[in-house]
């Protein structure tokens, strides 16, 4: 009963427990222990894993992580436009105008569905637009990220990625610095490295790293990722968000990926892509790299049913993929 009692304990001290029954902390803990002692011994592993797991106590339970994460998001929000994207960003601006729908950029990290919600209330956001101006006729707008939201960071590390203790994880066009921080809230990665093109975007995440103390795990690099072959060669997981389509001419990403494939080549090494590369791929016609896919890596089967929290988008999950290098 006593490694089961630490682990309940562990989970409890990393959470605010907020129970509307009038009971102190000790009251309350020793409630808590009294009732895993009264569970069968079949089901206190069940148990266990529903309170560590489970969305059911969410209207109890704050997360400190979370907590912290959303403190960077409100940090950064006001040093950015609205559609979290800088002026210099001339490519990915015209690649967002001229998609076939009309799209938004809404950062996902900056701007969770209660945010959009508040600021489609205060007329500064819509989620439709005019099928005829002037018309009541409206549709939804395609919304599009560059960054994960905190669900999804969750999910990442929680569900995608195994144990990273020791481990270098490099993010490729690091832009706000969202995988780092939440590398850093929620694994035990040894080294977090962002490398990141823009100046602009470097800029914010070395504020924020210094602001938060996460400097003794989190590096920023202002370098375009080919320069970088000994970071990619080291890297234990390389993670690409939408990283290449919008800010790269067709030829630019088919040499990044020609890189990444010769560098990347750790054997067991895990690449996280949002999209699959499959689609990155086929949307460039490289049907050379479609092939070599199967001499280089695999994909790895990932369950995105354990982990449908409330404020999770089942779509947005199953964007992220997963491959290891043979």
């Amino acid at each position: 009963m006593g490694s089961l009692s630490c682990c309940a304990s562990f989970r409890f001290n990393h959470l605010n427990l907020k129970l509307t029954v009038k009971m102190n902390f000790k009251e309350a803990k020793n409630e808590i222990l009294h009732i895993l002692g009264k569970t069968e011994p079949q089901d206190l592993a069940k148990l266990i894993d529903w309170v560590t797991k489970s969305d059911d106590l969410d209207d109890y339970l704050v997360d400190n992580q979370k907590t912290i994460l959303r403190s960077i998001a409100d940090d950064l929000r006001p040093c950015l436009p609205l559609e979290a994207m800088f002026p210099s960003e001339t490519m990915a601006i015209q690649k967002t105008q001229q998609n076939s729908k009309p799209t938004l950029h809404v950062d996902a990290f900056l701007y969770n569905e209660e945010v959009v919600d508040s600021l489609c209330e205060e007329g500064k956001m819509s989620r439709n637009y005019c099928l005829n101006c002037g018309s009541h006729r409206t549709a939804p707008l395609e919304f599009i990220s560059h960054s994960f939201s905190i669900s999804e960071l969750q999910f990442l590390f929680h569900h995608v990625l195994p144990d990273l203790t020791g481990k270098l994880v490099v993010d490729v066009g690091s832009r706000l610095g969202a995988v780092l921080y939440g590398g850093y809230v929620y694994s035990a990665a040894a080294r977090l490295v962002g490398v990141e093109i823009s100046e602009e975007f470097v800029k914010l995440q070395t504020v924020t790293v210094e602001k938060y103390g996460f400097s003794d795990r989190i590096q920023v690099i202002h370098a375009d990722i080919c320069s970088q072959a000994a970071l990619v060669q080291n890297a234990d997981v390389l993670i690409m968000n939408n990283v290449f389509e919008y800010f790269m001419e067709a030829r630019d990403q088919l040499r990044a990926w020609q890189f990444i494939s010769q560098n990347f080549l750790k054997k067991g090494a895990l690449l996280v892509t949002v999209p699959s590369i499959q689609e990155a791929l086929m949307s460039l016609q490289d049907t050379n790299g479609l092939s070599a896919i199967g001499h280089w890596l695999e994909e790895v089967p990932l369950d995105y049913s354990v982990y449908l929290k409330n404020d999770a988008d089942p779509d947005s999950l199953k964007q992220i993929h997963l491959y290891r290098v043979l």
